[in-house]
């Protein structure tokens, strides 16, 4: 558990001390310098933050209701589309909601990254559920529990660490993709690597993409932290 957040810590420390401390050029020293990078990796968790928001806050009471009896025969559809926007590549996502909405800005590039990141939570979440022994609901209903009573007490906390493991999944998927933020507007690090690209500047390119790979790793850690530690306590 110590060795990728330390992997991150040493990894953007070099980095961060070679570029700032060597002698810059004029078009790196207005990029590469302390305010700018705090910037643009603020905006890259804050996109991170929110997708993850609108992932679970959809995800997750979606898939509850998929594996209610009356919705069951609805499942496929709804996997059906959150197949379409992980099957079909973000920027085409983003691009396609730029040409709808003809606007640009911070949730022009989170929703179709929302979009994108779901399927991992929703699939996760019904196998959750699925997996919950028939006969441990039997065992709660004959108890008196209500059906509130079971999904509250007994299938979801069962269910918890499939879903854990999707959201992990969708964290590093919403970590990525949001560096193809910057073509709508939204910011974060794709600024710094499509900036180093077009101006033909490696240095500004290899920080805004190392940190976005040391973000990528540390939000995996983090996912891997929710799923050691906040899943019940009889099947950790």
């Amino acid at each position: 558990m110590l060795i990728q957040p330390l992997i991150v810590v040493v990894m953007v420390a070099v980095l961060l001390t070679y570029a700032l401390t060597r002698e810059l050029t004029a078009t790196q020293a207005e990029t590469i310098n302390i305010g700018t990078i705090s910037e643009t990796v603020l905006q890259h968790v804050l996109i991170t933050f929110v997708v993850t928001a609108l992932v679970v806050l959809v995800a997750v009471p979606l898939g509850i209701l998929l594996t209610r009896n009356g919705y069951r025969r609805l499942a496929p559809i709804f996997i059906g589309i959150a197949n379409i926007g992980q099957a079909a590549p973000a920027v085409g996502l983003l691009v396609l909601l730029f040409l709808l909405t003809s606007t640009t800005g911070f949730w022009i590039g989170v929703l179709p990254i929302a979009f994108y990141s779901l399927l991992p939570v929703l699939r996760n979440t019904m196998l959750g559920f699925q997996q919950v022994d028939p006969s441990y609901i039997d065992a709660a209903r004959g108890q008196g529990m209500s059906s509130g009573g079971v999904l509250r007490r007994i299938e979801f906390p069962l269910a918890v660490p499939y879903i854990l493991a999707g959201l992990r999944t969708s964290l590093v998927l919403a970590v990525g993709t949001a560096t193809l933020s910057f073509l709508v507007g939204a910011g974060g690090l794709g600024v710094l690597i499509d900036t180093g690209y077009k101006l033909n500047q490696p240095l500004i390119l290899v920080v805004g993409a190392v940190l976005a790979v040391a973000l990528a790793l540390l939000v995996d850690w983090l996912g891997a932290l929710a799923e050691a530690y906040l899943g019940p306590k009889g099947l950790r």
